[in-house]
């Protein structure tokens, strides 16, 4: 099942099959890591959504929700 990374429940986890976007924010967002067939685990929300924290090639990295709009990802499916 295909979802957008900000759609993501706390504890999900899912590969990342394509990054939206143009320009700048695009090209942000590859830089830190955030591309097709990294593993993405969302570790936290903020009270209102914004922002996300994940865990990504090691390391924790937090994304505004805008941001997370723009990566799509197969879910992986619980165990």
């Amino acid at each position: 099942m295909l979802k957008k990374l900000d759609e993501f429940q706390i504890g999900e986890t899912g590969l990342i099959k394509k990054v939206e976007g143009e320009g700048r924010l695009r090209r942000r967002l590859f830089d830190m890591g955030v591309t097709p067939g990294a593993t993405v685990y969302l570790r936290k929300k903020a009270p209102l959504g914004d922002p996300l924290e994940v865990t990504i090639r090691g390391y924790e990295l937090t994304l505004r929700k805008s941001e997370a709009a723009l990566v799509l990802l197969e879910v992986e499916e619980k165990k």
